[in-house]
């Protein structure tokens, strides 16, 4: 019983890889390294110390098998005539299902796990048993998740009932923004993010009474018909940061720049990373946001005070970037300098033209803007960032930056909340944050 129950939970960890969808390598999590804990138990035997390693395949020659485990140590396997080779499915917890393969069915990329006997450290495994995951099988069950993440439900925490074990979240921004009701369930799997990181692999499971209102949320699972209740099969929580104020002084060398936050009216030095996102408004681009989120006519010339601070970002956490319903929008531009994400130009002109007259999808209009960097910024342009909450007062992480953003800096302080977003789960924004924030498999 007691080695059944060892094997089960070694189980456990490997289907993990199939199920925790990262992403946040902050901006993509279909890119990141599906990080599994590796469990290479040993007791001692009568034939020698029994091991469970659990890695991939690196190399395979004659009878031997090279894996390199979780924890990055390689481990030679000899695999004898008498061992048994079976096949599970990603989600498997057992051998019920498991399906017997042979030697030259593994391939260099699968998971497995094998348990045998060994001399000592360094010494081979002569394997008993491989329990296989083929890494064609891991591909397509993080393919499938990537997918329910994109068309799961992410937004800022209203309020949360442990009674009724429901969060209620807003989603949206302006005239789309709504509340859903998440439900959670035993079953629901349920993780948080360290702080400082939006890593997907470094968030860690966490109790219900974990979430609290002003969090960013992201779930993966049902919606009811008119998309306002929602169950859960995962969620991933979070605490982050809303910054908007203007650049007072960069260091490119760095990679950071400090700005002068107008909510606490502090300054505030922020670091960019190979992970975070930055984009650039065209001036025409912002008014136009602007006059959504105002409620205003898209076409109306613009409210723009030129060098107005307007009104802060609300601190704490920033809004979901789930796809409002109702269709797709656009960027129509009708000037010259167009970027070819836009049909017809970019900021020559031109108005939001949304199918089926929907509102625009902010989240994917950021998410086409073409990519900046640290050196496209310049001291006095105001900002937008979401930012991790990090681990000191006076320093944070972009995870997304928005320049250009004067005008919209005159909009109601939530629905600027609602632009931006720390996903990478894939999802509206298409490129990195939002949801999964784009390109990516898991939170």
């Amino acid at each position: 019983m007691l080695r059944r129950a060892k094997l089960s939970f070694t189980l456990s960890l490997l289907c993990a890889i199939a199920t925790a969808t990262p992403g946040f390598a902050a901006r993509n999590p279909g890119a990141t390294a599906f990080a599994v804990g590796q469990e290479q138990s040993a007791s001692q035997g009568s034939q020698g110390t029994l091991v469970r390693p659990l890695g991939t395949i690196k190399a395979i020659t004659g009878e031997s098998i090279t894996m390199t485990t979780d924890a990055k140590a390689d481990v030679n396997l000899s695999v004898p005539d008498s061992a048994k080779i079976v096949r599970i499915e990603p989600g498997q917890k057992d051998l019920k299902n498991a399906t017997a393969v042979r030697l030259q069915d593994l391939q260099v990329g699968d998971r497995i796990l094998a348990r045998g006997t060994s001399a000592g450290e360094g010494q081979p495994v002569t394997v008993s048993l491989i329990v296989l995951m083929k890494k064609t099988d891991i591909a397509q069950m993080q393919e499938q998740q990537r997918q329910e993440w994109r068309s799961g439900v992410g937004g800022l925490v209203k309020s949360v009932d442990p009674a009724a074990q429901t969060v209620t979240i807003s989603t949206g921004a302006g005239p789309t923004a709504k509340n859903v009701t998440i439900h959670v369930s035993n079953q629901t799997v349920l993780r948080r993010y360290a702080p400082g990181s939006v890593n997907f692999e470094d968030a860690k499971a966490a109790p219900f009474d974990q979430i609290r209102a002003g969090d960013q949320l992201r779930a993966r699972g049902q919606r009811n018909a008119d998309g306002t209740e929602f169950t859960a099969q995962e969620i991933v929580s979070g605490s982050f940061r809303n910054i908007a104020g203007k650049i007072t002084a960069l260091d490119a060398s760095a990679n950071q720049l400090t700005v002068m936050d107008l909510l606490t009216k502090k300054p505030v030095v922020v670091t960019l990373t190979a992970n975070s996102e930055v984009r650039k408004l065209p001036e025409m681009m912002a008014q136009m946001i602007a006059m959504r989120l105002k409620g205003g006519t898209p076409g109306a010339a613009g409210s723009r005070a030129p060098g107005s601070p307007g009104s802060a970002a609300p601190g704490g956490s920033p809004a979901g970037s789930q796809p409002p319903s109702g269709g797709s929008s656009s960027w129509q531009g009708g000037g010259a300098g167009g970027h070819s994400q836009y049909p017809g130009g970019g900021a020559g002109g031109g108005g939001w033209r949304g199918s089926g007259g929907s509102p625009p999808d902010f989240q994917q209009m950021l998410g086409r803007l073409p990519a900046a960097k640290i050196d496209d910024l310049t001291k006095g342009d105001a900002v937008m960032i979401v930012s991790t909450e990090g681990t000191t007062g006076d320093g944070v992480t972009a995870i997304t930056l928005l320049a250009g953003v004067e005008p919209i800096l005159t909009a109601p302080a939530s629905s600027q909340a609602m632009l931006l977003s720390p996903w990478s789960l894939g999802g509206a924004s298409g490129g990195g944050g939002g949801d999964e924030g784009g390109g990516g498999t898991g939170p």
